[in-house]
């Protein structure tokens, strides 16, 4: 997919693709951190036909919504194609030595091999957590690796 990017001066940026159905689509960025969604007319591509105004939080709160479908999809191709490399999906329990503690504090990289890549809060995905990133109960851990490399997470999330 291509972006067409576009200085909008005093403003911010404007970013707008094209959909397979033809319709144009674009991101306004502000200097403030706003973001506005604009519908193109159908029938004329520099008109605007919708607007939706969104707060950082929401436009944050869609992209990451957005995304959430994605990481799943390309983990279940990765799957496909790599032989013995596995996805698991391992829930941080009330209890866990590591509710409240920070992924950097597991090592689980450096003591598996295996890789969290994301962490699912409630409704909200987060991709590629950092190692500041502090899991809570009910937290689930999206944990890439062997299969042994993935138990051996599970095995630490849940025993320390």
């Amino acid at each position: 997919m291509d972006f067409e990017r576009s200085a909008l001066p005093g403003i911010g940026l404007l970013h707008v693709f094209t959909t397979r159905q033809g319709r144009r689509v674009g991101v306004v960025s502000h200097r403030s951190g706003r973001r506005d969604l604009v519908v193109y007319d159908a029938d004329d591509p520099d008109s605007t036909s919708e607007t939706v105004v969104l707060t950082v939080e929401e436009a944050d709160g869609l992209a990451e919504l957005l995304a959430a479908s994605r990481i799943v999809e390309r983990l279940a191709d990765l799957e496909r194609q790599v032989q013995g490399l596995v996805s698991e999906r391992i829930p941080i329990e009330a209890g866990s030595p590591y509710d409240g503690r920070t992924l950097g504090d597991t090592r689980v990289r450096t003591r598996t091999g295996a890789s969290i890549v994301a962490v699912v809060r409630g409704r909200e995905v987060l991709a590629s957590p950092t190692p500041g990133f502090a899991f809570a109960a009910g937290d689930v851990v999206v944990v890439v690796g062997t299969a042994e490399g993935t138990a051996a997470v599970a095995d630490i999330l849940s025993s320390g």
